[in-house]
């Protein structure tokens, strides 16, 4: 099965490791851990930049979301 992110973008559930609230990048050790994403090209823009409210964490990329992070997470686990 796969989970929709928003706009074009839909990945394995199987893939999905984490779904966090852009809120949750305040940390410092997040705020590194998505910058070094970024900065290596792991990071892919599923929302426009004011538009982010998720993003989630799959086994080889990162992808920010529009979509709030409960609706994300009520998605991933429908088929279960």
């Amino acid at each position: 099965m796969f989970l929709h992110l928003g706009g074009n973008m839909i990945v394995p559930k199987k893939d999905v490791v984490a779904i966090l609230d852009i809120r949750t990048g305040s940390s410092a050790i997040t705020a590194e851990l998505l910058q070094t994403a970024a900065e290596e090209g792991f990071v892919v823009q599923s929302a426009g930049a004011d538009k982010k409210k998720t993003y989630v964490i799959t086994s080889n990329k990162i992808y920010y979301s529009s979509i709030s992070c409960t609706t994300l997470k009520k998605r991933a686990l429908d088929d279960y």
